[in-house]
């Protein structure tokens, strides 16, 4: 008789834990699900979002904007906030509408053709300069430099000064371009050109490219200085106002400001 009544006991002891259990697992469940469905806010693109725009940027001019979904259709690595942290990051390639945007998709340089953003109805052309002629490393990206050329003067009329100033090999200096948006700098210098003859190489400092915005008209302006004439840039300030006509030569030597 014991023995039957241990074996009951032992029996509904069983099936109160088993239904215990089986009410715990669906609990578990039901939280699980309750978290996969539950709302997180991203950010997506609602337009195209070029490469090279910075988060900022797309924020700004209402290219990318918050949504929200169910957390298990978020993707490893969405933005979930713009802040001081990361919103001058660049978009590395173009961001089609609807794309939910990802940490990866954004870094300092952007890569590809769309590198630089070149201002419409601008051409992006580059000008290889000196450490001096580019004012060292405070010429960056969305600076504004007048390009100045240097020059032997030659005097193609048939008179005694013209002949004067050809035998005496007089230079000059002048206003290239006044103004110019520097939209790209190369940081890696450029190596010398190496003598091929034997003689000695001639000291040079070293050069990097500077890649400007130039309007269509100034742009063989600047193709005859960078194959014909010594270039050097000035970085120009918010108020500074330069006379484009502007030379100085051997003979005159009086610098006047504007």
């Amino acid at each position: 008789m014991n023995r039957r009544i241990l074996a009951i006991l032992v029996a509904i002891v069983l099936a109160v834990g088993g239904a215990v259990l089986v009410i715990m697992y669906a609990q578990s469940a039901d939280q699980r699900a309750i978290a996969a469905a539950q709302p997180t806010q991203v950010w997506v693109s609602k337009k195209l979002v070029p490469a090279g725009t910075s988060l900022k940027d797309a924020q700004r001019t209402d290219l990318i904007g918050q949504t929200q979904v169910a957390a298990s259709a978020v993707p490893a690595g969405a933005l979930t906030t713009i802040d001081a942290d990361n919103n001058n990051l660049l978009a590395l390639s173009d961001i089609q509408p609807g794309e939910i945007l990802l940490s990866a998709r954004f870094g300092s340089t952007p890569v590809g053709a769309k590198a630089i953003e070149v201002p419409s109805g601008m051409l992006a052309m580059s000008v290889e300069l000196s450490d001096p002629a580019r004012v060292g490393k405070f010429v960056t990206p969305g600076s504004h430099i007048a390009i100045y050329q240097s020059y032997k003067i030659k005097d193609l009329r048939d008179t005694p000064e013209a002949k004067l100033i050809n035998e005496n090999d007089i230079n000059g200096t002048s206003v290239l371009l006044p103004d110019l948006l520097v939209i790209g700098m190369g940081e890696t210098p450029l190596a010398a050109p190496t003598k091929t003859d034997g003689t000695t190489p001639e000291t040079q400092a070293a050069s990097f490219l500077v890649t400007v915005a130039v309007a269509p008209g100034d742009a063989p302006v600047l193709v005859h200085g960078v194959n014909n004439r010594k270039l050097y840039a000035g970085l120009r300030g918010s108020d500074v106002k330069i006379d484009k006509n502007q030379q100085v030569t051997d003979l005159n030597s009086v610098v006047g400001g504007s």
